[in-house]
């Protein structure tokens, strides 16, 4: 768990794919968690795991020499942990080793990216082969793909041409750019409000008066918006409890708009675009910047009220959140929003933080008001324990002069498996500041019980 939730935070802070060697079946099955936070959070990590030996008489070098090699031989291997990965592989002879490296790199690497998983048994680790190489160029991943011309045009005109346009986003800011290009829509089109929905990075500056925070599927102005784009998101909205009007239009911009590991799931989108969303972000706010007729529009009285009405609804939201940030004198206690507002009052600007509050995310993300990309890396997964390792990883990739700071509930403090990671910070000299939410219960699942039978015993 640990490793890998270490490999997973130095993949999402670098975007530079990293690898994890495991024992066998068993240590599959150890990465545990890890494995869906890394599928879920599009972390490009490469698993390698031995197979058992394949031969019992000693026909090649690496034939069985011990008891474990018979209990930890399984039909399938890859099984554990396949449906996870965007590539699983086996290692059949040590000629082509490298290849198969570098395809399973290929597809960690490719957007959406996610976990490979490489297995070999010990007769061809053994294997004596000659010095061979490749040409790492030809390895790469798959390069960004563009909305096509038409879809810039229809889209563009529909933000600029909607009364309340909103744009609902979760992993755009992975590429740093793409906030900058998100921002600069967001000041082209006045009126265009951000919904951050909390998908594990930072996507749009929180101090930005289009920003409306961050939350998990359900925001008031979802039901209202005329002009919905969903942009890298996988849970834009909860049906059961926030949904977009009848006659919504609704755009899907993503690298995966089909969700293709998830069995259920569809928006009323009357167009989907397999996508990299920073380059349709620039693509469109050149074209609105660079069209006539609607910088025309753009500049007209109407816009500019937009604009100030957006910069008041930002100051009263700002305010709230101030306000909830104060301590209970009469109690001589504090809450969460206190907390996280001293907290970021006496930390570092640009402090890297690994939040995994679970049931208090929106509150945390409030308080912390993150502006810089990569500044803000939330779980993405479901898999309690991951911001332990992750912490570890962002560390050691941010170096020695960044500060990281990891938010995590208490429950979930338990499942990072913490004397693994103490021992490792201690190790390998990576210093960390651990914030543990007390909410002095499971809140998780007392919240789905309630959100599913309201009144009763339960």
């Amino acid at each position: 768990m640990v490793a890998l939730s270490m490999a997973d935070g130095y993949a999402r802070y670098t975007s530079k794919p990293q690898c994890v060697i495991v024992h066998v079946d068993v240590g599959t099955q150890g990465l545990g968690a890890a494995v869906h936070n890394a599928s879920c959070g599009r972390a490009p990590v490469l698993i390698f795991a031995g197979l058992s030996p394949y031969t019992c008489d000693g026909e090649y070098r690496g034939s069985r020499t011990e008891y474990i090699h018979w209990i930890q031989d399984v039909p399938d291997q890859k099984q554990i942990v396949g449906q996870y990965c965007r590539y699983t592989g086996e290692l059949k002879g040590g000629r082509n080793v490298k290849q198969m490296v570098g395809r399973a790199l290929q597809f960690a690497t490719s957007a959406p990216a996610g976990p490979a998983y490489l297995i070999g048994p010990r007769e061809v680790m053994e294997e004596e082969i000659g010095p061979y190489e490749l040409e790492r160029a030809h390895w790469g991943a798959v390069g960004p793909a563009a909305l096509p011309e038409d879809a810039v045009k229809e889209i563009a005109e529909a933000l600029v041409g909607a009364k309340e346009p909103l744009l609902i986003t979760g992993y755009s800011g992975r590429n740093h750019k793409a906030v900058s290009h998100l921002v600069t829509l967001a000041d082209t089109v006045k009126g265009l409000r951000v919904l951050d929905t909390g998908g594990s990075d930072m996507c749009f500056p929180a101090t930005h008066r289009a920003s409306l925070g961050l939350r998990y599927g359900v925001h008031e102005r979802i039901s209202t918006a005329d002009v919905i784009i969903v942009a890298d998101c996988d849970v834009p909205w909860i049906p059961t409890q926030c949904k977009p009007a009848p006659g919504t239009r609704i755009f899907h911009l993503d690298s995966d708009p089909l969700k293709q590991q998830m069995p259920v799931f569809y928006i009323p989108a009357e167009a989907r675009y397999k996508v990299d969303t920073c380059v349709a972000f620039k693509q469109l706010h050149t074209y609105i910047s660079s069209t006539g007729p609607l910088t025309h529009v753009l500049a007209s009285p109407t816009y500019q009220d937009r604009w100030e009405t957006l910069a008041s609804e930002h100051a009263q939201r700002m305010t709230t959140i101030k306000e909830l940030a104060q301590p209970n004198t009469t109690e001589n206690t504090f809450n969460t929003s206190y907390l996280i507002s001293r907290l970021r009052h006496h930390l570092p600007p640009d402090t890297i933080f690994a939040v995994e509050a679970v049931t208090l995310t929106a509150p945390v993300a409030d308080q912390l008001l993150p502006t810089l990309p990569g500044t803000y890396i939330n779980c993405g997964g479901g898999g309690l324990g991951w911001s332990g390792g992750a912490a570890l990883g962002i560390k050691l990739a941010a170096g020695p002069t960044r500060f990281v700071c990891q938010i995590v509930g208490d429950g979930t403090f338990l499942f990072s498996v913490p004397g693994s990671v103490y021992w490792i910070s201690h190790r390998y000299d990576l210093p960390v500041l651990t914030i543990v939410l007390n909410n002095a219960g499971w809140n998780a699942p007392r919240r789905s019980l309630l959100l599913v039978h309201p009144d009763g015993e339960g």
